[in-house]
């Protein structure tokens, strides 16, 4: 269970949002070796991949966009893939806009740009403890810059150390971040709207995984997200039958 700091200042907070975030960081870091590794033999350059990673940022994304980009899928549809993946991103910025509306642009603009998945899971649990500190976003830029600079690290070693091994992306290292996206989900499945929307999504994605340009992605993720709009709707609306 995570604990607030016990004197709460900018480096105490940064410091723990670095230190709740390191689990998770070690789950991603095969995931950014071999995106590093993927890169080359999919047609991307050295320039390329890590500009990428410097400003998109997303490895999903980044996964899926390699993977249309070898097998010469045209642009729009990357582009309307990769959206609709990160429309998850939506829903995390809204849950976090009660925490961070009153801050200054010069604080939301950056955190924005470095939210993933990881981080999201560790600032909401701080943000929502009951103590008082003022200095909750720093807490938030630990977790986001350690994350970024983990991934910007990694897609350099898997460029250069990562091509140097033979088959690595063979390995099933990429299963570490499967663990991890699990281990983060497991926690948020307290309510039916939550199990709805993750048993909807991974049936339908088992169900399309079959169809081209990772469109099963996109039917997985809208019918995800329907499915939780229509559980939280129904259970609003369940004490008015009593």
């Amino acid at each position: 269970m995570m604990h607030p700091p016990s004197k709460p200042s900018p480096r105490s907070e940064f410091l723990a949002g670095c230190q709740a975030t390191f689990p998770l960081i070690v789950g991603a870091i095969p995931f950014g070796l071999i995106f590093g590794a993927l890169a080359a033999s999919s047609g991307l350059s050295w320039l390329g991949t890590v500009a990428m990673s410097a400003i998109v940022f997303a490895g999903a994304s980044q996964f899926i966009a390699l993977g249309l980009l070898a097998t010469g899928t045209h642009w729009l549809i990357i582009v309307l893939t990769t959206f609709v993946v990160n429309l998850r991103h939506l829903l995390y910025s809204v849950a976090l806009v009660p925490h961070v509306k009153s801050l200054p642009s010069r604080w939301k603009l950056p955190l924005g740009f470095w939210l993933t998945d990881e981080t999201f899971a560790v600032v909401i649990n701080r943000y929502n403890q009951p103590d008082d500190s003022p200095y909750k976003h720093w807490y938030h830029l630990g977790s986001a810059l350690f994350m970024y600079s983990n991934w910007q690290l990694c897609t350099w070693l898997g460029l250069t150390v990562g091509r140097m091994l033979p088959d690595a992306t063979t390995w099933g290292l990429d299963f570490a971040m499967s663990v991890t996206f699990i281990g983060m989900v497991i926690p948020y499945l307290i309510n039916r709207p939550m199990l709805a929307t993750s048993l909807v999504a991974g049936g339908v994605a088992l169900a399309t995984y079959s169809l081209p340009n990772k469109l099963g992605l996109i039917l997985a993720s809208l019918a995800g997200i329907g499915a939780g709009i229509g559980a939280e709707r129904w259970s609003e609306a369940e004490p008015k039958r009593t």
